[in-house]
């Protein structure tokens, strides 16, 4: 596999991840959207549909990590070449921007509605009246569409959680979802790892909103810092560490697991 073949594999389908995934989040979000209020089962679904496409657009390429935990579990594993793993991370991160950007240019409309309805904005805290920032964060109305964030603010809580998710991902991935080369997935591994991910959503996804996947969090959120969105509101870089921590430690804990149980 060549570095090209990662390249390639991994910015288009890390991008096609995140293009669906974070459109389920935008369509369940906005007013004017046909799927508006669909709820939590309709975004564990569509994120697991996002983690299929972009996994069969990219397996034959690059493997489909798609996720840096997967890419860190596979060289504890030893599937994958460790000198090969900043090419995998960069162009998932890459990815994962680029997936971003397209989502809110598939929805420029809705959130130019929503940014700008006065019930929108009024529902927003003002900076200097809140009273306590750790239960209200300044993360701005959109920013779940792009990124991660938990129900009940607790670092540690939220953190085994992400590694607790993020374990059961990779395992899974590990013991049965790879391709003959050993160094990403096959077409069967794609869909095995899809219900995985919508069984991951649906028991263990709400305390946090199960990023289990570190790019899929920060390029989003990266691409919401940076967009001239209207009354966006912050990013919450408090929490962003949360989401990047617990994935890469649940990853590397996954391989070491599958060496000692499995190998």
């Amino acid at each position: 596999m060549s570095s090209s073949d990662i390249f390639i594999g991994e910015t288009i389908g890390t991008a096609i991840l995140v293009l669906l995934g974070g459109g389920v989040c935008a369509a369940v979000t906005f007013k004017r959207s046909k799927a508006f209020e669909a709820g939590w089962v309709a975004i564990a679904f569509g994120w697991g549909f996002a983690v299929l496409t972009g996994a069969y657009i990219s397996s034959g390429v690059s493997g489909a990590h798609l996720n840096p935990a997967v890419t860190i579990g596979l060289a504890i594993e030893g599937g994958t070449k460790w000198s090969d793993v900043p090419l995998y991370l960069g162009s998932q991160l890459l990815g994962a921007m680029i997936g971003a950007v397209l989502m809110w240019l598939a929805y420029y409309g809705q959130f130019r509605a929503h940014l700008t309805d006065p019930e929108i904005i009024a529902a927003q805290p003002e900076e200097e009246g809140l009273v306590d920032q750790k239960s209200a964060p300044k993360a701005g109305p959109t920013l779940g569409i792009f990124s991660t964030g938990p129900e009940i603010r607790h670092w540690v809580q939220n953190l085994v959680t992400e590694i607790i998710a993020t374990i059961v991902l990779v395992l899974a991935i590990l013991t049965q979802g790879l391709n003959d080369d050993g160094n990403g997935l096959g077409a069967l591994g794609a869909l095995i790892t899809a219900f995985v991910v919508v069984s991951i959503g649906l028991s263990l996804g709400g305390p946090t909103g199960y990023a289990i996947n570190p790019v899929r969090d920060l390029g989003p959120r990266i691409v919401h810092a940076l967009l001239p969105l209207p009354n966006k509101g912050g990013s919450d870089w408090t929490y962003a560490w949360i989401p990047i921590a617990g994935p890469l430690i649940g990853g590397a804990a996954a391989g070491g697991l599958y060496q000692l149980a499995f190998a």
